[in-house]
């Protein structure tokens, strides 16, 4: 008797056991079938396979869908570059893709809320990567970084994303963002604790460091160039550290390693320096070359970022189009940044008139008609050549160690049209929380002004102006 009640007592036990068992899971699949319209579908996403041609790409750098990777950003370029660590253990360039858009202008990120892609190198790792994005899908790239919060950097969520449309972001399409995750998913999944990310202003060549070379940026960019002529010349991943609120590149440390303090002591690599320095002198001769046979420097202003060439006659939805239609202006700059005297004219976006000679005014001037609905940044007639100021004398001495060449033979600089941007376009409602309105342009009405003594830059780009730092 005892023993049937103990029985039944069991079988009773077990038969509700089971019973909230089909109830939970019945909850589950309740549940999971609602999620079937939102975050599993973007999971799923997230779980797609590498697509075939990339995989047999792969097989022919000898290398596998497991193996480590490497990230390089190029702002200018607007391209976005995939390596993979091959059997021998180098990094072999796998694939480029061009970049649907980022914003902002060229130069570091230093504040939240100024739109600016950050330069430098960071680090993603597994938890940064996000397969629940309302841009399709999105990884971190990790900024700030040491470096950046031991200079006061604020913002955060600095995604490389799909859906090409970019408020300080990296921005791919859709089609290209899948397939990038899926690279770094597997990469992860080969054992890749940290990829490294490697953000550039543009591609650190000759022609680009003699353009830029009295940029107020010019200082940064070279710090992180020699992190990334390491990686040119070493094909491994770059040796980062920051101590001093400086970069610190190639040196083993040794001890604690504070961003803000003193760097510790080092265990410098002999080979791996002199490689770095063969290839700097290498490049500062070629600078000075291209600044010998005339190349201007310059500053260059976007209205807010742009996109790869690639994308220029497509249809794809884009974050601020009109920002990117008329695209980015070259300004003449001296050897303080600042834009050069009698170099910018400014003319009226309106169709002038055939200019008219009056018996009572005469005319000591000529102002170029512009297209219709364009706006001109031109530069007025060189003067006589003159001996190189101190400036440019201190350029060669000190950066470059060599003498300034002779002045070259005066010529009037080329005339460089845009076309003006249209009225502002609302950014996406899902990008709302972080819209930072652009200022009403002023109208472009007016009559030309040529300008005479002192430097002039379009009101529109007057917030890039160099500011002393």
């Amino acid at each position: 008797m005892d023993r049937d009640v103990t029985t039944s007592s069991i079988v009773s036990t077990w038969i509700s056991r089971a019973s909230r068992l089909a109830l939970v899971a019945a909850a589950g699949f309740g549940l999971a079938a609602c999620q079937d319209s939102g975050d599993s579908l973007r999971n799923a996403r997230a779980y797609r396979p590498i697509p075939d041609d990339v995989v047999a790409l792969m097989q022919q750098k000898d290398t596998d869908s497991h193996a480590p990777i490497l990230i390089r950003a190029y702002k200018k370029e607007a391209e976005f570059e995939i390596w993979k660590m091959n059997a021998k253990g180098d990094y072999v360039h796998l694939k480029t893709y061009p970049m649907c858009r980022w914003s902002g202008q060229l130069g570091p990120k230093v504040k939240e809320g100024d739109r600016q892609v950050p330069e430098g190198f960071y680090t993603i790792t597994p938890g940064q990567m996000n397969p629940n994005s309302a841009y399709y899908l999105s990884f971190n790239v990790g900024y700030p970084n040491a470096y950046d919060r031991a200079h006061n950097y604020t913002g955060g969520a600095i995604m490389v994303h799909g859906d090409c449309s970019s408020a300080g972001c990296f921005s791919m399409t859709d089609q290209q963002i899948a397939e990038i995750y899926a690279i770094a998913r597997e990469a992860f999944g080969g054992g890749q604790r940290g990829i490294q990310f490697q953000s550039m202003p543009f591609r650190m060549t000759a022609e680009n460091l003699a353009k830029f070379r009295f940029d107020p940026n010019i200082k940064f960019w070279k710090s992180i160039k020699e992190g990334s002529d390491e990686f040119d010349v070493t094909k491994h991943e770059t040796k980062v550290a920051v101590c001093s609120g400086k970069y610190v590149f190639g040196e083993t440390l040794d001890g604690h390693v504070d961003a803000t303090a003193a760097c510790p002591s080092m265990k410098p690599d002999a080979e791996l320096n002199a490689l770095v320095a063969e290839k700097e002198r290498d490049d500062d001769a070629k600078v000075a070359e291209l600044v010998a046979k005339g190349v201007k420097p310059v500053r260059v202003v976007y209205e807010d970022g742009g996109q790869n060439p690639n994308f220029t006659n497509h249809s794809l939805p884009t974050s601020r189009p009109d920002a990117i239609a008329a695209g980015p202006v070259e300004i003449p700059i001296d050897a303080k940044g600042k834009p050069l005297p009698e170099s910018v004219q400014v003319a009226s976006a309106a169709p002038s008139k055939p200019e008219t000679k009056s018996p009572a005014v005469k005319t000591t001037a000529k102002v170029e008609t512009p297209a219709a609905n364009s706006t001109q940044v031109a530069a007025a007639p060189a003067p006589a050549p003159e001996a190189k100021p101190a400036e440019e004398q201190a350029f060669f001495q000190k950066w470059l160690g060599a003498k300034p060449p002779a002045a070259p033979a005066a010529v009037d600089p080329p005339i460089v049209s845009v076309d003006p941007a249209p009225s502002d376009v609302p950014r996406p409602p899902k990008r709302q929380a972080q819209s930072h309105p652009v200022k009403p342009q002023a109208s472009l009405a007016t009559p030309p002004v040529v300008v005479g003594s002192r430097a002039v830059i379009p009101e529109k780009y007057s917030a890039y102006a160099p500011q002393d730092r």
